[in-house]
């Protein structure tokens, strides 16, 4: 049996070396498929990890409450922009009080983002946020300083912190402190340069090194007296308390808000997950590509088994007239056909991470390296393999062997 075994293997080579043009052909249907599965796995793995770091860095006891239920990103990918977006927000000032008063709680900082254009001796990029909150999101985010101070509660509310990219935007350096800019017409006054980060990808999904973080009752009064918070960071004073301190926030939430539950409250994990609508679009489209990429080859296989078929008809004519079953003629194309679809699968995976270390080259993460993704890719490449190769090997397998030796090359 195993010399058998050995026998299908080395014909398979010989068919697949005594035909490498055709044979190659037909593996980059799967390799551009298996490829594109790599990337996209290997960036979004690498994007969840660099946020998954930061909460762990920051002690593991951060939780996050965003508005609304939390959906599976794959159901949104058909829309241009998520739902509640559009949607005044569930959180309210009252949800901020009631969640300080919950024991073990350290900090809370409500998020307010607002739009509006960023003026000094030039204008910010239109996408420079502009963050409403209070002091305790430098605790809770662990925001370090290059210069000055982070916002307090006993100095003028028409002071800022920014970013120092934002700095060099606006006023040409980092060096600003006590210069002033204006968001729609109010002056601002710097008191704090945000130590460079190089990393737009985090848990709050705010680039702070272009950020301008202002007082949340100012942000207020820029929004027309209307709280729209998009969300509130929560730090424990243990993380043996995390999960009680959820608990009673979901308690007292739930009860606020009539027994709505129009509220996330994430931590770990939860947070981790990448919540960029244009990334889950990207993923889609790639996503849709190797779909088809797959079908194509798969195709491809197929068709060139078929066609291995038909030339070899005298082989298989000769093989079970000297005694070969029906199942070894099948196992014989079969493994034919998997050692096509797997070597276009080990093509794939190296060189999808060929492209997402590419790609990484122009971003701020790496990559995940995981035998998860080689399990993926190894899977899809032997189902190809199988579901594409069985026709064509039943179909060998059936041809009379009588018929078959009356045919000649």
């Amino acid at each position: 049996m195993r010399f058998l075994w050995l026998n299908h293997i080395e014909n398979a080579y010989q068919s697949l070396r005594s035909s490498r043009v055709r044979s190659g052909l037909t593996m980059l249907g799967v390799t551009i498929g298996i490829a594109s599965i790599t990337t996209i796995l290997a960036l979004s793995g690498g994007a969840s990890k660099i946020v998954s770091n930061q909460v762990d860095s920051l002690g593991g006891n951060i939780a996050v409450i965003r508005p609304g239920k939390i959906t599976n990103p794959a159901t949104d990918i058909t829309q241009v922009q998520p739902q509640h977006n559009y949607a005044t927000s569930t959180l309210t000032e009252s949800d901020i009080a009631y969640i300080k008063s919950i024991p073990h709680i350290k900090s809370v900082a409500p998020l307010m983002i607002l739009s509006g254009t960023i003026k000094a001796d030039s204008v910010a990029p239109n996408d420079s946020p502009i963050v409403a909150t209070t002091p305790s999101l430098a605790d809770i985010s662990n925001l370090e300083l290059r210069d000055g101070q982070f916002l307090d509660e006993t100095i003028n509310q028409n002071t800022a912190v920014i970013g120092a990219q934002l700095s060099i935007n606006i006023f040409g350096t980092e060096l600003s402190i006590g210069r002033t800019f204006n968001i729609r017409g109010k002056p601002f006054t710097v008191i704090g340069i945000l130590k460079r980060l190089n990393d737009p990808i985090n848990y709050n999904s705010i680039d702070f090194d272009n950020a301008a973080i202002i007082n949340f009752g100012i942000g207020k009064t820029l929004n027309q007296n209307v709280t729209q918070i998009q969300q509130i960071d929560i730090k424990a004073d243990s993380i043996t308390n995390l999960d009680q301190v959820i608990i009673t926030i979901n308690k007292t939430l739930l009860s606020s808000h009539n027994s709505e539950n129009d509220f996330s409250v994430l931590t770990g994990n939860q947070i981790s997950q990448p919540t960029s609508q244009l990334f889950y679009e990207i993923a889609g489209a790639t996503t849709a590509i190797a779909a088809i990429s797959l079908l194509v080859g798969g195709i491809g296989i197929m068709n060139i088994m078929l066609v291995t078929v038909a030339e070899r008809t005298r082989e298989i004519g000769i093989r079970k007239a000297l005694g070969a079953s029906n199942a070894d003629i099948s196992w014989q194309f079969l493994i034919e056909s998997l050692a096509i679809s797997i070597g276009g699968g080990i093509a794939g995976y190296i060189g999808g991470y060929i492209i997402a270390f590419g790609i990484c080259s122009f971003l701020t993460f790496e990559p995940i390296i995981n035998w998860q993704i080689a399990a993926v890719a190894l899977v899809i490449s032997i189902a190809m393999g199988t579901l594409f190769g069985l026709y064509p090997a039943i179909r060998a397998a059936r041809k009379d062997p009588i018929e078959s030796l009356h045919q000649y090359d």
